[in-house]
């Protein structure tokens, strides 16, 4: 009996006055290892209350305590400052190689894009000289030979040279083109009237000198009309002549005899 007196502390009541107040929590103090003497000889332990005396717990009692919310502006403040906070070595790093990297990338497109034009232009040139080329020869149907007529062409032209060899300047250059221009329209028309086209093709971007060559074939042609002309002229001035010789020989053979 003595030992569950001494164990038994003094118990005070939940709730004294008022059953709305809550308790306050009070930070509990480390119990001393040996009990005060002076509190047995003061206060004398008491028995602890019976069922009947302890009060009854409301529904106020029984509710639990209030929470305090924590406050949400933390994750706020958090993210505001990772915001305004200044950039870091690493962060500016970043940037210039960014920067740097977009550079560099718009250049190799602008290099890319020059190569990709200039293959394009260089694979037209090559399309149109092939075709070009290729619309000079004459057509399988025609008959013309361009190997044994390149050659006729070669020794007109060194014929014209050796004509040439003993005049003036002017002269021994320009015979042997006269020469193989001529051989040239006479072995190998067909191929000379496509080379003709071609360079009236190119003479059309210019007009002075489309007009300087319409002038000179018109002359040439006009020329070469009024010699044929004139040769026929002279040709049946000739057979007149000589039908009419031959008329009056006969003539004169018949009243002979």
């Amino acid at each position: 009996m003595a030992a569950r007196v001494l164990l038994q502390r003094p118990r005070k009541p939940i709730y004294d006055d008022d059953f709305d107040v809550f308790p306050v929590a009070k930070p509990a103090s480390t119990p001393s290892t040996t009990a005060p003497a002076s509190t047995t000889a003061d206060h004398p332990p008491t028995t602890p209350p019976s069922p009947a005396e302890e009060p009854t717990p409301t529904e106020t009692s029984l509710a639990p305590a209030p929470t305090t919310p924590e406050p949400a502006t933390t994750t706020t403040t958090t993210a505001t400052a990772a915001r305004t906070r200044a950039p870091t070595p690493t962060d500016r790093l970043a940037a210039q190689i960014r920067r740097a990297r977009l550079f560099l990338y718009a250049q190799a497109c602008v290099a890319e894009d020059a190569v990709n034009g200039t293959m394009a232009r260089v694979f037209a040139l090559e399309q149109s000289f092939t075709s070009t080329v290729a619309s000079l020869a004459p057509p399988r149907e025609s008959g013309e030979k361009l190997m044994p007529g390149l050659i006729y062409v070669l020794v007109a032209g060194m014929a014209g040279s050796i004509v040439a060899r003993n005049r003036n300047v002017l002269l021994r250059g320009a015979a042997p083109l006269a020469f193989g221009l001529g051989a040239a329209w006479t072995v190998l028309p067909v191929t000379m009237a496509n080379v003709g086209a071609l360079a009236w093709e190119y003479e059309k971007r210019f007009p002075a000198v489309a007009d300087a060559h319409l002038r000179t074939r018109e002359g040439i042609e006009r020329g070469v009309y009024m010699a044929r002309l004139h040769a026929d002229i002279a040709q049946n001035k000739v057979h007149e002549s000589v039908r009419e010789a031959r008329e009056a020989l006969e003539e004169w053979v018949r009243k002979g005899k």
